[in-house]
């Protein structure tokens, strides 16, 4: 007999899709927490006090290294997309037709202003 009549999957073993470092399943590392510092670069021992005062006051952990080497740049785009980042809207839910109106009238929204 032949195998393509009892064939019960692939044939070639795939293998997993995380081991080629691509797709990360376990992907909840909290950038700024004591196990995942930010790494910021200064360029002044007076911007190093000022990047972990801001730090400090979010609550935020980091690894900020001075180089003060002549054309260095500053890098604290971690932080500051941290510190810039917005805050959840929430909007107030439309009465149903049946609910009492909003506007104090006493009757349903169905009949006073919908």
């Amino acid at each position: 007999m032949s195998d393509k009549f009892f064939f019960k999957g692939r044939q070639d073993a795939r293998q997993h899709h995380t081991a080629y470092g691509g797709f990360q399943t376990n992907a909840s590392q909290k950038s700024g927490s004591k196990k995942h510092p930010l790494k910021l670069v200064v360029t002044s021992e007076a911007r190093k006090k000022e990047v972990e005062a801001l730090a400090a006051e979010a609550q935020l952990h980091a690894d900020i290294t001075l180089d003060s080497s002549n054309g260095a740049v500053e890098s604290i785009g971690e932080l500051t997309a941290i510190l810039n980042k917005g805050s959840t809207i929430k909007q107030a839910k439309t009465p149903s037709r049946n609910d009492p109106c909003s506007c104090g009238s006493g009757l349903k929204f169905k009949k006073c202003c919908a």
